[in-house]
């Protein structure tokens, strides 16, 4: 049984909801978001709350009831707050550089990686081995984080590669003769 769809989600000064059918809108000060909800999920406002419910009683809608209540909190939060995630490079002449809407990255490649930043999404670089992605939707900011990771993971021997800036690199001991 889901416990997460009990709780209601609180919609902080300066959101505006709107819910039209199973179409829900969330707008606030950094932008606008929406989501189609599913037909097993019962959603409605009262004052400054949200409650969401499973339409019947089964197992898949109270599952889906629960993901949908997760979905709905972290639209409301994007466009309060917004999300941001960090990295870092760590490596010898690794370096990251935004410039405009790409991202320019050395990675010890022959070539240098050219990543395009999709709509919604601003990166910020304040040194050079570190690199801010930001943005209202939490699922694209993660995504986009894991594509830039992705390009040079750190790797367990000496620990170059990009990283989350909270993550943990467990080091391997080179083998010996």
């Amino acid at each position: 049984m889901s416990r997460i769809a009990n709780n209601p989600v609180s919609i902080p000064k300066g959101v505006e909801i709107s819910i039209s059918g199973h179409d829900l809108s969330v707008k606030g000060s950094k932008g606008n978001l929406s989501l189609t909800m599913h037909e097993l999920v019962e959603i409605s406002q009262e004052e400054d709350t949200l409650k969401l419910k499973a339409a019947e009683n089964s197992k898949k809608s109270v599952a889906m009831a629960g993901t949908f209540r997760a979905l709905v909190d972290n639209m409301v939060i994007g466009v309060s707050a917004g999300f941001q995630k960090e990295l870092e490079l760590q490596g010898v002449g690794y370096r990251a550089q935004a410039q405009g809407k790409t991202l320019n990255l050395s990675l010890g490649f022959s070539h240098p990686v050219v990543y395009e930043v999709p709509e919604g999404i601003e990166i910020e670089t304040p040194s050079q081995t570190q690199v801010i992605v930001k943005g209202i939707d939490k699922q694209l900011v993660g995504q986009v984080s894991a594509e830039i990771r992705a390009f040079r993971p750190p790797e367990p021997y000496k620990g170059k590669g990009v990283r989350y800036a909270d993550e943990y690199v467990k080091r391997k001991e080179a083998k010996k003769k």
